[in-house]
């Protein structure tokens, strides 16, 4: 079975990522699977890059410029905000035309246009986009956050701002995302809680949805060179850790109530940060010992800060399926995150890690944060820590491993043919 998966990079973002990942998990079952990319970073052979040049940068300048005359000039939200408006004709390439099968994935910034993603759909062949984020639902945006304008027609975007209105621009896509695409397509959500926001959609509400999460890499973490001392070591990590989503305010502050609360456990709490921070100050006022390791690159320089943590810490307002969880249970570290997205897909509180109750109050985030903290604190030092380790690895090995990622994508094309 020959698939083509379209996604705007193989390797920038989280999306890059475990779209090469299933790649690879697809190939491992036999599929002659590819990707069509505009940005190739990687030297695999099954990767091939659509289009070079000005004939990549035509249609995302174009795209942009149109954004950017709506909002009013304002870059705060420039990338924020995506339209569907231009892109390559994909249709036309050897990959999508000789495909049994077209898995698209993030085609933003003017890979693939919605007229685009409409004319592979009249090709016949069975079209599954998988859905990263919350844009397939919405008239413009990635993250809705607290605004719930998706459940109808969206208009009086946030993102606008003064240029925002009942027929702004955010409505004018959403009218153009219900007229053009088919209904032919099924959608993959990659966890429960997204696939629920999916249902809850004006544009998403009768079409078919289906949960797949993304594949990981389950490899056999190795603890035997993990620093035996009194130590809690505590990891939170990042692409850009002062990411406004990424809640490091509330880490901050967890910190202080950690310190305060408990000054004996505190003592022997080390954090750990690990990705790239804009502002440096941001890490400012951190009660307990810290470190920062920067950008860490590459698979196996990433196991390793896993393998030496204890505890895996995420503070986020918002997360599909993140996978920092996911590769702390399968290497050793008690996840502790707030519910604020994907997380119930991966830890089952108080058996695979921790999930604290979300609170738009910073103090009160916090505070249920660090209980979580001291949860999983007083797990390191119980006599049933061991157990919690073979269930982390039983869970994430169930869920998330590529074989049976790729078996699920392999049964519903199958299904769709």
């Amino acid at each position: 079975m020959r698939i083509v998966i379209i996604n705007k990079s193989d390797s920038t973002g989280g999306a890059a990522v475990v779209s090469r990942r299933l790649m690879e998990a697809l190939r491992a079952q036999g599929a002659d699977a590819r990707m069509l990319v505009a940005e190739k970073l990687t030297d695999s052979p099954y990767v091939e890059k659509a289009a070079e040049g000005l004939r990549l940068k035509f249609p995302f300048l174009k795209e942009r410029l149109g954004i950017f005359v709506e909002n009013g000039f304002n870059r705060e939200t420039l990338f924020k905000i995506d339209t569907g408006a231009d892109g390559l004709p994909l249709w036309r390439h050897h990959l999508v035309e000789q495909a049994d099968a077209v898995l698209i994935n993030w085609v933003n910034q003017g890979f693939l246009s919605l007229r685009g993603v409409a004319r592979i759909a009249a090709m016949g062949k069975p079209v599954i986009w998988t859905m990263h984020d919350m844009w397939n639902m919405t008239g413009i945006c990635h993250h809705a956050g607290e605004c719930t304008h998706f459940k109808e027609e969206c208009g009086d975007c946030p993102l606008m701002g003064k240029h925002g209105g009942p027929h702004d621009l955010s409505r004018r896509i959403w009218l153009r995302k219900r007229e053009i695409l088919p209904k032919s397509i099924s959608y993959v959500a990659v966890s429960n809680w997204l696939a629920e926001k999916g249902r809850e959609s004006s544009l998403l509400g009768g079409a078919r949805v289906e949960v797949i999460p993304n594949a990981f890499p389950i490899v056999a973490g190795d603890r035997s060179e993990h620093v035996a001392d009194d130590k809690v070591r505590i990891l939170f990590g990042a692409a850009r850790l002062d990411d406004p989503i990424k809640g490091l305010p509330v880490l901050v502050k967890m910190t202080g109530i950690l310190a305060q609360r408990n000054p004996e456990l505190a003592r022997r709490l080390e954090l750990v940060t690990f990705g790239g921070v804009k502002n440096p100050e941001s890490l400012a006022g951190i009660a307990i010992p810290h470190r920062h390791l920067g950008m860490v690159r590459g698979e196996d320089a990433v196991r390793k800060v896993y393998e030496e943590g204890d505890i895996l810490v995420s503070a986020s307002s918002y997360e599909t399926l993140p996978g920092t969880l996911v590769e702390a249970q399968a290497y050793g570290c008690i996840p502790v995150s707030f519910n604020q997205g994907g997380q119930s897909d991966i830890v089952d509180h108080l058996a695979t890690g921790y999930i604290a109750e979300w609170d738009a109050d910073i103090q009160r985030g916090a505070e249920n944060l660090a209980d979580g903290i001291a949860w999983a604190a007083g797990m390191i030092d119980d006599a049933a820590y061991e157990r919690m380790l073979q269930r982390m690895k039983r869970n994430v090995t169930a869920r998330f491993s590529s074989e049976s990622v790729a078996t699920a994508y392999l049964n519903l094309i199958n299904r769709l043919k």
